[in-house]
């Protein structure tokens, strides 16, 4: 069973195969002649075999009409023993009547007294039909060299006055039936061309506009998204058409969103690694101005130690140094904390930005609050944390250095699995679409730095500021991403640690 049924699978794939394999326009004319063609086929035996049938039947009526005829008029003839007459009536009879074959007549005894044969009565002809006595009629058919042929017999006065057998032949009947069949074919073959003329239109108008949407989606897979289809009829094809269309549209806006995104992209990057750049000057001149200096007054106090002439002398000289070796490294303190402070590490993002607000806020003396009730105690994916300290270590840079802002908030919450960041101030604000479009300026590629350091992570960076109207920045990080980027890192991690 289960081979059988494999096997039927097996053709069905391949006939499907095959049919799959020529275009459309073939199967749509294929199935129109194939709707014109197998109908007309069947209705021609039909009606053949239903006229074939009717012709017969009227044919055998036709013949006991004749021979009930023939059994009527020929009785007294016979009784009279008028042979030449009788031999008339069935010569008339037949010459009247094309199919019949021929006519003989046999009395009581069944000997034959009259018959229309030239060449003499075939003896055969006596055994074919004998009808009893107490019928009508009887009806056989029986094969001959002519045909197909029926012997039709009727008793004259019950048989006491003998039979008439009357033989018709089918010839006639069949050249009618075929006459008609050929009727028929011809008709079917008209509609077969006029099919033909109807499937080529169809297939015209169903295919050309599928033919055109391939053409446009090839062009389209090449990257060409000009192109656009027309509807050709408010159809199915028409809505396809319109489908498409959209479809192209919103291809061409997301290629250009991603050509957009991959400029933004290349000039964020180019910004950030000027900025990255004026940090490291930074950076240096710090070090060159502050610990190089330190370090040089450290040389020149020891030389002066040197030539402390007594030992409260030498006293206060290295207690000169020891203020300044202290201040050397609380100003290298301050310097790595810029860099890269610790407690981000250890404590997380929440302590890591107090204890920067604390600095910030002795540093500047501008006040700043916080609120993270729902971060208390969590810790965030470390690329998450350092992006977020990052963002509002500028953002509160920038305030105190361009704003002139007295206060500022600090807004950290997660919702729904989105990590939401808030910072406003009240300072003097500025032209967020005419700083952003300045191709230098260290304010404009700190903002850089914050919109690509969100984007990186899947997020979005928004800035609200207008002159004289305090600036709100607002930063939405997705955290599942972040989750799942960790999973998928630890899992790496252990399989290598594994091989």
């Amino acid at each position: 069973m289960n081979a059988d049924v494999s096997r039927w699978h097996q053709w069905r794939d391949r006939l499907w195969q095959v049919v799959g394999g020529v275009s459309v326009r073939t199967k749509i004319l294929g199935i129109v002649l194939l709707m014109v063609i197998v109908p007309g086929i069947v209705v021609t035996f039909l009606v053949r075999a239903t006229l074939a049938e009717a012709f017969r039947a009227q044919l055998r009526q036709q013949g006991i009409a004749i021979a009930r005829d023939i059994s009527a008029r020929a009785v007294d003839l016979v009784l009279t023993d008028d042979l030449y007459a009788l031999n008339r009536l069935l010569l008339d009879t037949m010459n009247h009547n094309p199919d019949v074959h021929y006519i003989y007549v046999t009395n009581a005894e069944n000997q034959i007294i009259a018959h229309t044969f030239n060449d003499g009565f075939p003896p055969a002809l006596l055994n074919i039909n004998q009808a009893p006595l107490n019928t009508k009629y009887r009806v056989q058919p029986f094969q001959s060299e002519e045909g197909q042929m029926w012997d039709i017999a009727v008793p004259m006065s019950e048989g006491r006055g003998g039979i008439v057998h009357v033989g018709l032949e089918e010839t006639r009947v069949w050249d009618m039936v075929n006459t008609v069949t050929w009727q028929i074919l011809l008709g079917i073959l008209a509609a077969f061309l006029l099919g033909i003329g109807a499937a080529y239109a169809l297939t015209w108008v169903l295919t050309r506009p599928i033919l055109q949407l391939v053409a446009a989606t090839q062009r389209v897979a090449q990257g060409d998204y000009s192109q656009r289809v027309k509807r050709w009829a408010n159809d199915e094809i028409g809505d396809l058409a319109d489908a498409f269309n959209q479809m192209v549209e919103r291809l061409a806006r997301a290629e250009a969103e991603r050509t957009e995104r991959e400029r933004m992209r290349q000039f964020y990057l180019q910004r950030i690694i000027q900025a990255q750049e004026e940090e490291r000057k930074r950076i240096a001149r710090e070090l060159h101005d502050e610990l190089g200096q330190a370090l040089a007054s450290l040389i020149v106090g020891l030389r002066n130690i040197e030539e402390a002439r007594t030992p409260r002398e030498m006293k206060a000289r290295l207690e000169e140094m020891r203020a300044t070796i202290a201040l050397t490294i609380e100003r290298a303190r301050h310097l790595a904390f810029d860099l890269r402070p610790s407690v981000l590490d250890d404590l997380g993002l929440v302590a890591a930005l107090r204890r920067y607000i604390n600095k910030y806020q002795e540093r500047f003396g501008i006040q700043v609050t916080m609120e993270a009730s729902t971060l208390e105690g969590h810790r965030l994916p470390p690329e998450v944390e350092t992006t977020v300290y990052r963002i509002v270590q500028e953002a509160l840079t920038n305030a105190a250095r361009y704003s002139g802002c007295h206060h500022i908030s600090v807004l950290l919450q997660v919702r729904e699995g989105m990590l939401s960041v808030i910072v406003e101030d009240d300072g003097r604000g500025f032209d967020v679409d005419e700083v952003l479009s300045r191709k230098v300026g260290r304010t404009s590629l700190g903002l850089y730095g914050m919109i690509e350091r969100a984007q990186l992570l899947g997020g979005q960076l928004d800035i609200e500021s207008q002159p004289g109207g305090g600036t709100t920045i607002y930063v939405r990080i997705p955290l599942d991403r972040q989750k799942k980027s960790s999973t998928e890192q630890t899992t790496v991690a252990e399989v290598k640690s594994a091989l």
